[in-house]
């Protein structure tokens, strides 16, 4: 199939699929005609594709999907790899989520010494301004 079928059925972009090619996450050969230079894609790279779409939608990067389709292609992707690869997934986002904590409670911090302050300045210059 062509590249214009592929889009449809992954519903992913000519550029986007362009693009996982260049990184090589998906390998496509050119077709052995003498009459074009096209890419011939098969259903392999449809499910490749759609494999590496949920993936993203994980929040796993372009480099933890192309381990993992190294472990697939090369029939290594166990259960236990592949949980192990969700865990340090998991562990990652609670890491993220502990320093988003983190950095809301300094803005907090800033934001509730930023009013004490600028509530002293007024109270001092309406002091003034009374006198």
């Amino acid at each position: 199939m062509l590249i214009r079928e592929i889009c449809k059925k992954t519903d992913l972009s000519k550029d986007t699929i362009r693009f996982y090619e260049k990184k090589g996450l998906l390998k496509v050969n050119r077709s052995k005609s003498e009459y074009n230079n096209y890419k011939e894609y098969n259903d392999e790279h449809v499910e490749t594709l759609l494999l590496i779409k949920k993936a993203k939608r994980f929040g796993f990067t372009l480099s933890e999907i192309g381990s993992l389709l190294e472990l697939v292609n090369n029939n290594l992707a166990t259960c236990t790899t592949l949980k192990m690869m969700v865990n340090n997934k998991i562990s990652d986002i609670d890491k993220r989520i502990a320093d988003l904590i983190d950095m809301k409670n300094i803005i907090l911090t800033s934001l509730s010494n930023a009013e004490e302050i600028c509530f002293a300045n007024i109270e001092s210059n309406n002091c003034k301004q009374l006198n």
